[in-house]
């Protein structure tokens, strides 16, 4: 079986244009919610696209992920 380069490098191209992208920034939203440090979670999430099946298996835990309490204050 051939694998042709052109097929490889669209490959390519649709993770480095849409899943780091993406997946960056649906880590960074899930990460405001459930964490305390958004933005490390946004790069881990971010190269973990790179391989989108890793980044997908992330996501899905983070998402599973309990929110983080929100403390009221009273007034």
């Amino acid at each position: 079986m051939n694998i042709s380069a052109t097929l490889f490098g669209e490959f390519l191209a649709l993770v480095f244009i849409v899943c780091i992208p993406l997946f960056t920034w649906i880590s960074y939203r899930l990460g405001k919610r459930k964490t305390t440090t958004p933005v490390i979670v946004a790069v881990i999430g971010g190269l973990l696209a790179i391989i989108p099946i890793f980044g997908l298996i992330y996501i899905a835990v983070l998402a599973l992920k309990n929110d983080l309490e929100v403390k009221h204050s009273s007034v």
